[in-house]
């Protein structure tokens, strides 16, 4: 009876945790980039019930971005002013030009094209290679609301007051062999491999995270990602902290600080002290 009784509390026990992740994050059907009528945001439209369509394509895809699927042309990375070391005499890494998975963000983020602007709209044949598919409209009554003036969700083209993106973590000086980082960070000011860096090297690909969630040594959505570019010309391959380190567009936390999108929660800048140990 005993044992009965321990494995209905242990079963009982894993079903509350399991109900308390699935509690602390809602799905993209419930974020402000639901851009259909059902979404939460300010920027709506009628013309489809398609929710994934205004990022993403299972067919003719843009592959010229690092994202998966993506459905929507990109701007020349030389048309952003980015943050360097203009903004700040500390900075001790390289800054790459706008890439990687922030090319994606910012071929909706930056304002340079509408958001109806897809490669494949929804319905059949409304394709265009590369983007641009003028084709497919919001219908009259979906127009965009909220997304002009000074919105912060309107990045523009000069992110210069914003986190810098394409830039070395913790200054450079790092690499991955395996699940083992490598070096040291140039800059002391941020967590290394003794503090949560961590790495792996998964389907070939050498990869970096900052560790924030209770299963150590997981990558896993309520960590900050790191993504791997090469630096110095192609010589280093290292992490780099873009838009989606701190972001995850697909779901939205229900914290008591009401931010959108953030992979760990602002309350307590623990968003900041998890790479920053000030």
């Amino acid at each position: 009876m005993k044992k009965i009784v321990k494995q209905t509390l242990a079963l009982a026990s894993l079903a509350l945790v399991a109900s308390a992740a699935s509690a602390a994050l809602t799905g993209i059907s419930n974020t402000k980039h639901n851009l259909t009528s059902t979404g939460n945001g300010p920027n709506k439209q009628t013309s489809t019930e398609q929710i994934c369509v205004f990022c993403h394509t299972p067919h003719a895809a843009n592959t010229g971005v690092e994202a998966p699927l993506w459905n929507k042309g990109l701007p020349a990375a030389s048309g952003y002013t980015t943050y360097s070391t203009a903004n700040s005499s500390t900075i001790d890494g390289e800054v790459l030009g706008v890439g990687s998975v922030s090319a994606a963000c910012l071929s909706c983020h930056d304002g340079t094209q509408a958001m109806d602007n897809l490669v494949n709209a929804p319905g059949s044949g409304n394709y265009t290679s590369g983007g641009s598919n003028q084709a497919y409209v919001w219908t009259a009554g979906g127009e965009l609301i909220g997304v002009t003036g000074n919105s912060i969700a309107n990045l523009g083209p000069n992110l210069r007051n914003d986190h810098p993106i394409g830039i070395q973590y913790c200054g450079g000086g790092i690499t991955g062999t395996g699940t083992t980082v490598n070096g040291t960070c140039r800059d002391t000011d941020f967590t290394s491999s003794t503090g949560g860096l961590k790495t792996k090297t998964i389907n070939t690909a050498q990869v970096f995270w900052i560790d924030t969630s209770t299963v150590d040594g997981v990558r896993s959505k309520t960590d900050i990602i790191l993504y791997t570019r090469d630096f110095s010309g192609g010589a280093v391959k290292g992490p780099s902290v873009e838009c989606a380190s701190c972001h995850d567009p697909h779901v939205e936390p229900k914290g008591t600080d009401g931010i959108s999108f953030m992979r760990v929660t602002t309350s307590g800048s623990k968003i900041c002290l998890a790479c920053h140990t000030k």
